[in-house]
């Protein structure tokens, strides 16, 4: 067993239950919410939040792991209270979300700098509350790993050899981006037990899933609603394959849906992807899965089993 910063204080990794892996109470683009703070309404965002984890928590939900970091807007305070309005666990991440760049203020810093920060996130606080980080994310889509993206990701790996808190990533599948974080990561030190690469759901390329499965990472198939790029019935496919292959102990399930999403015009989501929310699996994918004779067990370990090994597999 584990213990486990959650936003509410620590928990033991046995009492981690019905998990959504990668979830987002909110995202905000950070500098125009510092810069314009009066295009939000944090009491409306708040109050979304919380019906939308409540709707989670009908279903079984007990934890949600929200990887809502810097250039994500993460706002610690607000993850708080909905996790204590509604008695779910929020274990919230730490790192550094960008595709590209990094501000000046690191770009002119070493790598221990902001893995340094990364720890103490992790083992002080969060924004100078004593809120602590459970878990650690770097990001790499399509521009792939440029010279910023590859400092967070060594940063990110060193902050995990210090402090043990497990890894997630945001992968580009098309680009192959899994395997390159994979690359950096372990030459760092990181056991790919602890990694767990992000929207690999994302392709049904079975020949790119083998390879990042080969090398011993976790899999999220982590973005049920997103119907741009593959639709939830070929997402279905792949699952119910990898599941007759043996993999589903290493596969998560989850949907990276946001409860406010500022990156679009209010309505848009709605409009565009209306089942992307927080209970979409467990209303309409899971039973799809089980006609497809994924049986219970196999629910149970990728909706729960797995995100204790992903926890308990990072102790240093």
């Amino acid at each position: 067993m584990t213990s486990i910063n959650s936003v509410t204080g620590v928990i033991d990794s046995s009492e981690l239950g019905l998990t959504l892996i990668h979830e987002h109470l909110v995202i905000r683009s950070e500098s125009v919410y510092v810069q314009f703070p009066h295009l939000y309404n944090e009491e409306i965002e708040l109050q979304r939040a919380i019906e939308k984890v409540n709707q989670a928590k009908s279903l079984g939900v007990k934890t949600i792991c929200d990887p809502t970091i810097m250039e994500l807007g993460r706002d610690i305070r607000l993850m708080e209270k909905v996790s204590l309005e509604t008695g779910v666990q929020v274990i919230a991440g730490t790192g550094i979300y960008t595709y590209h760049y990094l501000p000046p203020h690191f770009k002119n810093r070493s790598i221990d700098y902001m893995a340094d920060l990364f720890v103490r996130d992790i083992e002080v606080g969060i924004q100078n509350t004593s809120i602590k980080a459970g878990f650690l994310k770097c990001a790499t889509d399509e521009q792939g790993i440029t010279p910023d993206v590859e400092k967070v990701i060594r940063a990110v790996a060193r902050a995990h050899l210090k402090t043990g808190a497990p890894i997630m990533t945001h992968s580009h599948s098309a680009s192959g981006t899994g395997l390159m974080q994979l690359d950096i990561l372990e030459e760092e030190g990181v056991n790919p037990s602890s990694i767990l690469i992000g929207h690999v759901g994302d392709t049904d390329s079975l020949n790119y899933i083998f390879k990042v499965l080969d090398r011993g990472a976790f899999i999220g198939m982590d973005r049920y609603g997103i119907t741009r790029l593959i639709g939830p019935e070929r997402r279905n496919a792949t699952v119910i394959d990898l599941v007759k292959r043996g993999f589903a102990n290493r596969m998560f399930l989850s949907q990276d849906s946001c409860c406010t999403f500022d990156w679009y015009e209010p309505d848009f989501i709605e409009k565009v992807y209306p089942k992307w929310n927080m209970t979409y699996i467990l209303e309409e994918i899971i039973p799809e899965l089980k006609k497809a004779g994924v049986t219970e067990d196999h629910i149970q370990t990728m909706m729960v089993n797995n995100a204790r090994s992903w926890f308990e597999g990072s102790t240093k």
